[in-house]
C-alpha cells in the first residue's frame, strides 16, 4: 500500500513538471513574437531598376524575321557541252546584262555550222531547179503541150524541193545557235556570287557555271501567324533592323495565298531597296509590320509587366514603400519594348523596371548606387 503511493506521488511530480515547463515556452514565444514582426524589411534597387510610367506613342506592328535574299538573281548553266576555255569574271565582280562571262570551246560547232551551210544551199539548188522547170512547164501546160498529170509531177517535185530547203534551214539555225551558246552572256545586271567552273573543265548541258545577284532591290520572306495575317494588306510599311547593316524600311509587296503546311502560317514578302549596295543577300533581318500607331498613351517597359494567370501588375513605389497594382494592358510595340497601360497607372507613376523575382508588399525602398 506504502508502495503505490509512492508511485502515485512520482507522477503527479513528473506531469506539474511539464506543465510548467510548456508555460515557459508558451510565455517565451508570446514574447519573442512581437520582437520579430517590429522589424520591417526593406528592399534595396538602383536607379536603373526603376522607372516613371510615361505617355508615349506607339506603334502597333507585327514581328517578322527572316533572311534577305535578291528579288533579281540567275544561275547561268552551260547550254552546249564543251571544253571550257576562259571564265572572264569571279566572285564579288559587278557584271552587265550580255557581258560575255565564259567562253566554250567552238571548233565542233563551227563544223557543224558549216556542214549545214552546205546542206542548206544544195537544197536551195535544188529548189531553183525544181522551180525553173515548174515555170517552164506552167506555160507549156496551158498551151496543151504537155498533159495536167504531167504538170502535177512537176508540181509535187518543187513541193519537196521546198521542203528539203526549209528543212536545211532549219538545220543551219539549231547549229548556228548551238555555236552562239558557246558564248555564255550574263543574263542580268548584277555581281557574281559564285563561280562555279574554271578554264579546262569539261561540261555538259545544264552544268552550273556562274551565279548572278542583283542587289539594288532585295526581299525579305517571313511567316506570319494566321490569326494575325488578316491585318496585314499589301503597301504596309515594314522597319527592318537588318544585323551588321542597321535600320532599313520596306514595304509589303506580296502575301502568299497558302498556308504552310509545317508551321501553319503564312508567308508575306516585304521588298528593301538597296540602292547604295550596303545590304547583302543572306543577311538577317528583324523589324515589325506596322499595322497602326495609338499617340500619347500611358505606357511601361514590358519587362516591368508580371502575370499571375490571367492578371497583369506591376510593382510601384507610393511614399517609400514597395506596392503591387493591378493593371489592365493594351498594345505592344515590339520595336521600343515598351506596352500600354489602359488602367491602372498614372503618368509618373514609378514602377520597378526589371523582373527581379517575388517581392513583399509593404516593404520599405532604399535607393542604392550602383
Amino acid at each position: 500500500m506504502k508502495r503505490n503511493k509512492k508511485i502515485l506521488i512520482a507522477v503527479l511530480g513528473a506531469v506539474a513538471v511539464l506543465s510548467a515547463t510548456a508555460a515557459v515556452r508558451k510565455v517565451s514565444s508570446a514574447r519573442q513574437a512581437p520582437t520579430q514582426t517590429a522589424a520591417p524589411s526593406v528592399v534595396e534597387f538602383l536607379q536603373s531598376d526603376l522607372v516613371q510610367a510615361g505617355a508615349q506613342d506607339l506603334r502597333v506592328a507585327l514581328p517578322l524575321s527572316g533572311s534577305l535574299r535578291a528579288l533579281n538573281q540567275a544561275s547561268v548553266k552551260a547550254k552546249v557541252s564543251g571544253e571550257v576555255l576562259q571564265v572572264l569574271v569571279r566572285e564579288g565582280e559587278a557584271v552587265r546584262a550580255g557581258q560575255v562571262i565564259v567562253r566554250i570551246d567552238p571548233t565542233e560547232y563551227e563544223a557543224k555550222v558549216a556542214q549545214a551551210r552546205g546542206q542548206m544551199l544544195a537544197a536551195r539548188g535544188q529548189f531553183e531547179n525544181s522551180r525553173q522547170t515548174w515555170e517552164r512547164n506552167r506555160e507549156l501546160v496551158g498551151k496543151g503541150f504537155i498533159s495536167k498529170t504531167a504538170f502535177d509531177n512537176y508540181q509535187s517535185n518543187l513541193d519537196v524541193a521546198r521542203a528539203n530547203l526549209d528543212a536545211a534551214q532549219g538545220g543551219l539555225a539549231v547549229a548556228q545557235k548551238a555555236l552562239n551558246d558557246t558564248v555564255v552572256k550574263a543574263p542580268l545586271d548584277g555581281m557574281v556570287a559564285a563561280r562555279a567552273v574554271q578554264p579546262g573543265e569539261k561540261v555538259s548541258p545544264d552544268t552550273r557555271l556562274i551565279d548572278v545577284v542583283d542587289l539594288r532591290v532585295l526581299e525579305l520572306e517571313a511567316p506570319v501567324p494566321m490569326a494575325d495575317v488578316a491585318r496585314a494588306s499589301v503597301g504596309q510599311s515594314v522597319q527592318l533592323d537588318v544585323e551588321g547593316a542597321g535600320q532599313f524600311a520596306g514595304a509589303l509587296v506580296r502575301i502568299n495565298p497558302a498556308v504552310s503546311q509545317g508551321t501553319r502560317s503564312i508567308m508575306v514578302y516585304v521588298r528593301v531597296q538597296n540602292d547604295d549596295g550596303k545590304l547583302r543577300a543572306g543577311m538577317f533581318a528583324r523589324g515589325a509590320l506596322v499595322l497602326g500607331q495609338r499617340s500619347g498613351v500611358v505606357s511601361v517597359p514590358a519587362s516591368a509587366v508580371r502575370s499571375d494567370g490571367e492578371r497583369a501588375f506591376v510593382y510601384v513605389i507610393e511614399n517609400g514603400v514597395l506596392a503591387e497594382r493591378a493593371v489592365q494592358t493594351g498594345v505592344r510595340d515590339e520595336g521600343s519594348g515598351m506596352v500600354e497601360i489602359v488602367s491602372g497607372l498614372t503618368t509618373g507613376t514609378e514602377v520597378v523596371r526589371n523582373n527581379l523575382g517575388t517581392l513583399r508588399s509593404g516593404s520599405q525602398v532604399r535607393r542604392v548606387k550602383a
